[in-house]
């Protein structure tokens, strides 16, 4: 980090006094500078005139509620849309769900570049903390949508544009403070436009937090800079962001019992003595991972009617999770070998007599990858015919490793003993073409075909140890199409079918044999765009194959175990509103009713295999509503209430009402004080979050197991049932100052 605040300087430094140098002024076509922006995203972002359900997300949006919070807890009160923190206060691990579909099949681009994890396909926002501040525009597709690069999109599509081109130039120091000790501090700079024809600008960033729940602490890094240079018929940017994260671990949660009586308590680093009484808790129980992100576009105008983009990208990411392996919790509560010689590829250790075949432990245990990128589109654009095609290539390069750096009795080991190592190798390239089409008056034709093929291939040993190899290939056709008919003035009517199918990921291999999954998705839809009312009204209807669907469980990492269920469905009504009611008064409400099931769901309790027929589907509330009010009196002032009802869902798939998360409504509050003083001074913004205002004690995810006692009874199984539960933070707030230059 010392590097890259010193390259912020002497980037701020220059630009300033490029800045100050005179020089001569034209002035640019500005559709011609949204086009060359807009020609990042044609490939993936709809518009009105595409039958796909999507709603838009501005930074002016996102800047009330910018205080230090992950985007996807900002992105909270979209439709559709469940999120939660493993630390309980949106700072550190965060997660997001969309239509009761979890970040595995939420596919998110940056610029167009694909986010998600290859093997994982997660999505890890602790990774880019302070991202939101970087962000000029983020488009929410609910459903399959339109994206081509990444993997399929099996519940939405987020994608998000970088900072658009800045003409003017400026600085702003931005700070936030709130409870559990978060604070986050930002500067942002723009050189302004230099020479007509290069900017520059950028951001550093840091963040630290408790977190609400014990020890969940958070210590935060981020960067972003940005180079551009734009004439009339070119626009070229270059990129580089990333981010350090040291994060206390919160991802065990807690069980019913002690959920009633400590909703803070976290089991993570617990040491206890030989009797089974808890002595520490362990200081470095944390993941610590750096990833950075290297980003190039070009983007060409050929003439009035064709364009094409070019884009790179190289992330690097490498980290650890560090552990502390306490003896007799293992051998008496988790049994999981980690404390075992077997576990750790060590010899017995004879002392004398006895022989010593497990020992407490410190492991890391590594993730280095790499990961390679390359996206090609052409546009042709006639105003009546607009066609995109193009493809990408991207190759993944992930080593795991895991390394013993401490033992208790371990005799004669080598320093950073490795006891596993793997590698995955995911190699990807997809072609799309799609295309809008007027067939007659205020009718549209859409057409999206998209082929994609993946190569996945892992070898080594995981943890345990054991033998793990994967050596897959995939080859997915995956059409869209659809119509949109423009009913009566600013009122359009669409209706669409997509074919989406995807491969298994990593966690998928560990624990079985995956079959990959497919989707057919119908989307019926409605929208009117007025000066006093915007509204969208649709329904869906997502018949699967295969599903690898959540079963509540989740691994030594925290990371969800799936399987696949044959048949399932989702159906559902979305609605969403933005309307002023007075003057100086807003109301932008959305709710979204679904039913989510398995269709011919069996189950093994007590040592017979049942037949459950329909049940539901895990982590899929059948009720979801958001609601914002805002009154704005004028420019400088405005305050909102916001509102979140989720209802209850199951975090397993057999209808257990030990699986239960109850339903949950909290409200927040938003408000937004602006000055702007003079010239030397351009703007004073003063912003208050008062979060969960009545208090509510909730749990926005858990998770729920079964496992089968065939030893309490000699000759009797019974079927046992476990859950634990991510407390959320009761009332409490994040208060911030942001000064611009």
């Amino acid at each position: 980090m010392k590097t890259i605040r010193l390259s912020f300087f002497l980037i701020f430094n220059a630009s300033v006094l490029l800045a100050q140098q005179p020089s001569s002024v034209t002035i640019k076509d500005s559709l011609t500078t949204i086009s060359l922006e807009e020609v990042l995203l044609t490939g993936i972002r709809a518009k009105d005139d595409i039958p796909v359900t999507f709603t838009n997300v501005s930074r002016q949006d996102l800047a009330p509620r910018n205080l230090g919070q992950d985007i996807p807890i900002l992105l909270n009160y979209l439709p559709g849309v469940v999120t939660t923190s493993d630390a309980g206060a949106g700072v550190g691990y965060t997660g997001i769900r969309v239509r009761g579909s979890d970040a595995t099949r939420v596919n998110v681009t940056i610029n167009g570049i694909p986010y998600n994890d290859s093997e994982s396909q997660g999505t890890f926002w602790v990774n880019l903390p302070d991202f939101a501040s970087s962000v000029e525009t983020i488009q929410l597709q609910r459903g399959v949508g339109t994206s081509t690069n990444g993997s399929a999109a099996f519940g939405a599509s987020l994608n998000l544009e970088t900072d658009a081109v800045q003409n003017e130039a400026f600085a702003s120091l931005s700070s936030s403070i709130g409870s559990f000790n978060t604070l986050k501090n930002t500067l942002q700079f723009s050189s302004g436009e230099l020479n007509n024809s290069f900017t520059f600008s950028g951001r550093l960033s840091q963040i630290n937090s408790d977190g609400y729940i014990d020890r969940a602490s958070s210590d935060l890094d981020a960067y972003f800079f940005q180079g551009t240079f734009e004439d009339e018929s070119t626009l070229i940017k270059a990129l580089v962001f990333g981010g350090q994260e040291v994060t206390y671990q919160a991802y065990w949660g807690i069980d019913a019992a002690t959920l009633k009586i400590n909703r803070t308590y976290n089991t993570a680093g617990e040491i206890y003595d030989e009797n089974g009484n808890r002595t520490a808790f362990y200081d470095n129980e944390v993941d610590n991972y750096n990833q950075e992100h290297y980003q190039f576009h070009w983007n060409e105008r050929l003439n009035s009617n064709w364009n094409f983009t070019l884009g790179l990208n190289y992330t690097h990411g490498r980290g650890f999770y560090e552990q502390y392996n306490d003896l007799w919790y293992d051998q008496n509560i988790e049994f999981s070998g980690a404390t075992s010689y077997d576990y750790l590829q060590l010899n017995p250790l004879s002392v004398g007599d006895i022989t010593v075949s497990s020992s407490e432990n410190i492991s890391q245990k590594w993730l280095d990858n790499d990961f390679y990128v390359a996206t090609l589109g052409f546009n042709f654009n006639t105003g009546s015919t607009i066609l995109s095609f193009g493809g990408l290539y991207s190759r993944y390069v992930g080593d795991h490793f895991g390394d013993l750096i401490w033992g208790q009795s371990l005799g004669d080991v080598n320093p950073r003993h490795r006891f596993y190592e793997n590698q995955g190798i995911k190699k990807e390239g997809n072609f799309f073409a799609k295309g809008t089409k007027t067939i007659s008056v205020g009718l549209t034709a859409f057409v999206d075909l998209q082929l994609r093929s993946i190569a996945y291939q892992v070898s080594g040993e995981v943890a345990g140890p054991a033998l793990f190899s994967v050596d897959d290939e995939f080859l997915f056709f995956n059409p869209k199409a659809g119509l949109t008919y423009q009913v009566a003035s600013r009122q359009k009517l669409y209706f669409s079918y997509a074919k989406a199918q995807r491969e298994p990921n990593r966690t998928d291999y560990e624990n079985g044999k995956p079959q990959p999954e497919k989707l057919d998705d119908f989307e019926l839809g409605w929208r009117i765009n007025t000066s006093k009312i915007q509204a969208q009204a649709n329904i869906y209807w997502m018949e699967y194959k295969d599903q690898l669907v959540l079963t509540g469980a989740i691994d030594e990492v925290g990371s969800p175990i799936r399987q696949n269920v044959g048949k399932s469905r989702r159906f559902g009504v979305e609605l969403e509103l933005k309307m002023k009611l007075l003057p100086n008064w807003m109301w932008q409400p959305n709710l979204a009713l679904s039913r989510n099931q398995n269709l011919d769901f069996y189950f093994k309790r007590d040592g017979v295999l049942e037949k459950l027929g329909k049940t539901q589907l895990a982590y899929s509330p059948n009720l979801v509503g958001g609601s914002a009010f805002m009154y704005v009196p004028s420019t400088r002032f405005q305050i909102g209430l916001l509102s979140k009802y989720v209802g209850k869902q199951y975090m397993g798939n057999i209808d257990s009402e030990n699986s239960t998360l109850e339903a949950y409504f909290v409200n927040d509050l938003n408000a937004v004080f602006t000055w702007k003083p003079n010239k030397w001074v351009s703007e004073i913004q003063w912003s208050f979050l008062i979060n969960n205002i009545f208090d509510k004690r909730y749990e926005s995810n858990g998770y729920f197991y079964t496992y089968d006692d065939s030893w309490s009874t000699p000759g009797q199984v019974t079927t046992i049932e476990g859950a634990g539960y991510y407390p959320q933070a009761g009332i409490n707030f994040i208060t911030g100052l942001m000064i611009k230059f």
